[in-house]
């Protein structure tokens, strides 16, 4: 069963480690110790707890786009009206195309850390 640091666990839930601490403290997720002496959450209570997050008024942000990806810009090429735009968001690379304008507004560079929303009408998944 894997197992989570508070600072990954945090991550994946788009909160900060002191948030997280918190909500151990509070009771509102568990956490154990492992062998080092470090605290740290189940990948499974976490999950639950990442699914009940989700439908909570609460919880960190409130969007209606589901499918969110937390990562690092790693690389911008633009023109005059439109830029590409890469993340890496853990083991994935998520690419988007936007308005340059709004790369501008956003201060989107390589090393700034965004969140990346997909919400589509359609999705195609191959094998």
């Amino acid at each position: 069963m894997p197992q989570y640091r508070i600072s990954d666990a945090a991550q994946l839930l788009n909160v900060s480690d002191d948030t997280l601490r918190r909500w151990i403290d509070a009771g509102r997720l568990e956490a154990s110790t492992d062998e080092s002496g470090r605290r740290v959450v189940d990948g499974v209570q976490l999950a639950q707890f990442a699914q009940d997050l989700a439908g909570d008024p609460g919880g960190p942000e409130h969007t209606s786009a589901r499918n969110q990806f937390r990562g690092l810009v790693t690389r911008v090429v633009s023109d005059t009206v439109m830029s590409q735009v890469e993340l890496q968001c853990g083991p994935f690379r998520v690419v988007a195309l936007i308005s340059t304008e709004a790369v501008h507004e956003l201060g989107l560079a390589p090393g700034v850390v965004t969140t990346a929303r997909v919400k589509a009408t359609n999705v195609v998944i191959d094998n």
